[in-house]
């Protein structure tokens, strides 16, 4: 697959629906989920797009790109129900052919429409049913043991909806961390939160038992944070930059990542600086292009659009030859979003 194959699908997405899929939630979502000679992709689902999946391949108006297509079939633990008749697939959910991923808190104190960023839909899910507001840390362990046993699953990435706390949910988090560790030993977690005012929170987790962290910027510009994320703009840069290299002190390097998304505004040129900063401090800049997709204020209300698939490529290709320069790799991380990399192009182009 061509990496402006692989650009164009992470934009375009696919028509049809993969047997693996999602829709609203926090993070990129809406899409389906299949391997793509050999990679995890994470697919916007697009009625518009030229891209079809027909259910075995891949084609392109109608004609088989030849693209070798690995199908991730339902997995077996979605049929499963805790004792209060709870299903397993309303408190985690496969990512991938191998990710386990939940919310342990699917809200958020910055939800409301003056706070909210533009690009989230974490609460769109739990007002549909699909979810559960909070997941308790002995279910989460009884799905995560079961996702392991029944359907492979390798890593684990929770995250969480801020809450009011000085913690911003990392307490929560490290007791879902604390009680799926206790059930399943060897399976790695990434765990992923705002900056905690409280920076010792960040060991708590680490002892919890999480393997990696996610603290996610989204975009180093300030008028960026502003027009797109008006609430979490309000924890400043520095606090982000103190969390991190609290986050690589306790974690290691390579271990701390964070989403930089294209197609914010952002001055490409300065994002990819922001980008080679951030790995310099041990930091995986875990950039993807913004995926426009509907319960978002950005579509509903914006109608902003997938950013063009050249500035994708670029300042993937950028950011992908100084992680390779510096030795850090999506793939060594031990859990998260860039250990899996469905959801980027960087793993394509060597990061």
């Amino acid at each position: 697959m061509s990496v402006s194959t692989r650009v164009d699908l992470a934009l375009l997405g696919i028509r049809g629906q993969p047997p693996v899929s999602r829709s609203a939630g926090a993070g990129p979502s809406d899409d389906g989920h299949l391997v793509i000679d050999g990679m995890n992709a994470a697919l916007p689902r697009n009625p518009q797009s030229p891209y079809e999946f027909d259910g075995q391949r891949l084609l392109y108006d109608g004609v088989d790109t030849g693209l070798d297509v690995a199908v991730i079939n339902r997995p077996r633990f979605y049929d499963l129900h805790t004792a209060d008749g709870v299903a397993y697939e309303q408190i985690a959910r496969l990512h991938g052919r191998d990710v386990l991923a939940t919310t342990v808190v699917q809200t958020c104190i910055r939800y409301a429409e003056d706070q909210r960023c533009r690009f989230c839909s974490i609460e769109e899910s739990l007002r549909t049913g699909s979810t559960v507001a909070v997941k308790r840390p002995a279910d989460l362990a009884e799905v995560a043991a079961a996702a392991v046993r029944l359907d492979g699953v390798r890593q684990m990435v929770m995250t969480t909806g801020t809450s009011a706390g000085r913690d911003r949910g990392a307490r929560h988090l490290a007791r879902c961390t604390a009680a799926v560790r206790a059930a399943v030993p060897d399976l790695p977690i990434q765990v992923q939160c705002e900056p905690p005012d409280d920076l010792a929170t960040i060991t708590e987790l680490r002892s919890a038992g999480a393997d990696s962290i996610g603290i996610h910027v989204e975009s180093m510009d300030d008028t960026v944070r502003r027009r797109w994320m008006p609430g979490k703009s309000t924890v400043p840069l520095v606090d982000y930059w103190a969390a991190w290299t609290e986050a690589v002190r306790v974690f290691g390097r390579n271990q701390v990542s964070t989403y930089l998304i294209v197609g914010l505004g952002e001055d490409p040129d300065e994002l990819v600086t922001s980008a080679r900063q951030l790995i310099d401090a041990g930091v995986y800049p875990f950039v993807v292009p913004f995926r426009p997709h509907p319960g978002t204020l950005a579509v509903d209300a914006d109608r902003v659009g997938a950013p063009d698939p050249a500035l994708v490529e670029k300042v993937s290709r950028q950011v992908a030859e100084h992680l390779t320069f510096t030795g850090m790799l999506g793939a060594d991380q031990r859990a998260g979003c860039a250990a899996c990399g469905a959801c980027s192009v960087l793993q394509n182009v060597g990061g």
